[in-house]
């Protein structure tokens, strides 16, 4: 399916802007600045983001965290990891390397040293003399959730989350990575921790799945398309379908992961995430708190799963050794650090209901799992059948329904799937796929989800942030799920083989309301 792009700010072809506005100066405070979230992901974001010109002058970029470096030291670690974790983008563009060496400092203190924070305080205000940063302050805390009180009172106690009077100008806001605590109770402290620091229009709770392209095309997909917006209900869509597969198995986070298991690292944060842009209502605008409501909506109207009929909608399922393109990986309770008994959850399948008037009665299905078949992270849309009386006149076999897919990731783009008359004399429906791609039709690579996320932080849009009653919502689904589990035995585990599509009885989960996974 090919696009003739025309971004209404110049010639059709023409590359849209990255932001709609100016970047504002600001310091940039990462604590947690010598982990590998820093040097994965937030660093390369930052250093794309300087590479395209769109970082402006006056802004500081400092690294919090405990150890014995100089700012010439921790620099040097830094382009190491970009030429470690962002070959392409550094051998494109490490000619913009001394500008962005040149914001970067250290800050050496401990979490927990109240002089450290009151150190940094005076640091910052000389940088708002100095380099020009107009007092606006972007803390981030890159760091392991057991470290968020401490920071997160550190920040109050050292005056460094004050604003003058109800005015944002200069700002102070604070980005928070998942996960927001573990169940319904921590989350609700942690709210309660962030708020008695910080307001609510303050706090960024960041899941990177909303920074990317293809997720945040489902808003547009949607709404800014007459075709499909009147199908988009219980009398055409049969079922919604959400996979977020991985190959990976817990690699060097089986400290974190065998105590979250996949129900609270993916499905909480990013399958219901992507359930609520898909199912939600139009906004009323694009402001931040009209699209957040929506989607506040879509998830008080799921119906929760409690109980026993956890049993009947819940399929929770760890992988055993297989194959992974070709190669053999071990089970999951033989990785590195992982228990021999360990009966954590490496995948879920979820059959949920939306109980409002544009949904009753289609089941949305999410599955999720490391070790999986393929890397694939998308959303089918499957609408229903046509009548039967033409159904098998067309083809003896059936004709396939038609379905909307929503690739995320990899080849992150839209296909439809339609029947069509093949050649010939025989009157017949064959299923055809049109398809639009990303990278294809735009003809420019797709942005780290993290240079978007960033920057919306930086411009005050917190749109594609979660809010404090967001984050509650999803977490009112999956608590009585897990308080489920704690009260009945697990399967007989491992349950999967590596480098499948997970337990016999997640398709039976499907297969026992009359539907199938569209496996690709």
């Amino acid at each position: 399916m090919a696009i003739n792009e025309n971004n209404g700010q110049g010639k059709p072809g023409e590359k849209p802007p990255l932001v709609e506005r100016p970047l504002p100066p600001c310091n940039i405070i990462i604590f947690g600045a010598t982990g590998d979230l820093t040097h994965r992901k937030l660093i390369p974001a930052l250093f794309s983001i300087e590479a395209q010109g769109l970082l402006p002058e006056h802004v500081k970029i400092i690294g919090f965290a405990r150890r014995d470096y100089s700012d010439q030291s921790y620099r040097d670690e830094l382009k190491a990891s970009l030429e470690e974790f962002a070959p392409d983008l550094w051998k494109e563009s490490q000619d913009a390397w001394p500008r962005f060496a040149h914001r970067v400092v250290f800050h050496r203190s401990d979490f927990d040293n109240s002089q450290g924070f009151q150190w940094l305080k005076e640091r910052l205000d000389k940088f708002d003399e100095t380099e020009g940063t107009g007092g606006n302050r972007l803390f981030y805390l890159a760091t392991p959730p057991s470290t968020y009180s401490t920071v997160i009172d550190q920040l109050g106690k050292a005056g460094l989350a004050k604003r003058d009077g109800e005015t944002n100008n200069p700002f102070i806001r604070i980005i928070v990575e998942k996960p927001f605590g573990s169940d319904l109770t921590t989350a609700r402290a942690l709210n309660t921790e962030l708020k008695s620091v910080f307001d609510e229009d303050q706090i960024y709770r960041i899941d990177h799945y909303l920074g990317k392209e293809t997720v945040q095309n489902i808003f547009v997909f949607r709404f800014a398309n007459a075709l499909f917006e009147p199908l988009w209900n219980g009398k055409y869509i049969d079922n919604v379908q959400v996979t977020v597969a991985e190959t990976v198995g817990v690699e060097q986070r089986a400290g974190y992961f065998d105590t979250a298991g996949e129900l609270r690292d993916m499905v909480q944060s990013h399958a219901l995430q992507i359930l609520s842009l898909v199912a939600m209502e139009p906004p009323n605008s694009l402001g931040a708190n009209d699209v957040r409501d929506e989607k506040v909506k879509v998830l008080r109207a799921i119906k929760p799963v409690v109980g026993k009929d956890c049993q009947e909608c819940v399929v929770r399922g760890q992988y055993g050794a297989g194959q992974i393109n070709g190669k053999d990986v071990p089970a999951y309770r033989d990785e590195p650090n992982v228990p021999k008994e360990s009966v954590t959850d490496s995948f879920v399948a979820l059959k949920m209901e939306i109980e409002n008037w544009r949904w009753s009665g289609v089941p949305f299905f999410i599955r999720a799992g490391k070790r999986m078949g393929q890397r694939l992270t998308e959303i089918n849309i499957v609408f229903k059948e046509i009548p039967p009386i033409l159904l098998k006149q067309l083809s003896p076999t059936g004709v396939e329904p038609n379905v909307i897919t929503i690739r995320v990731q990899p080849n992150e783009g839209i296909s439809m799937r339609l029947s069509a008359k093949p050649p010939g004399a025989q009157t017949r429906a064959v299923p055809v796929d049109m398809n639009f791609t990303y990278g294809t039709s735009f003809g420019q690579r797709i942005h780290d989800a993290y240079e978007r996320l960033l920057m919306d932080a930086m411009l005050g849009d917190a749109a594609l942030f979660t809010r404090d009653d967001e984050v509650e919502a999803e977490w009112g689904l999956i608590t009585p799920i897990l308080e489920a589990w704690k009260n009945t035995p697990a399967p007989d585990l491992p349950n999967y083989a590596a480098g499948t599509w997970g337990p016999e009885a997640a398709n039976k989960l499907v297969a026992d309301v009359g539907r199938k996974w569209l496996d690709r």
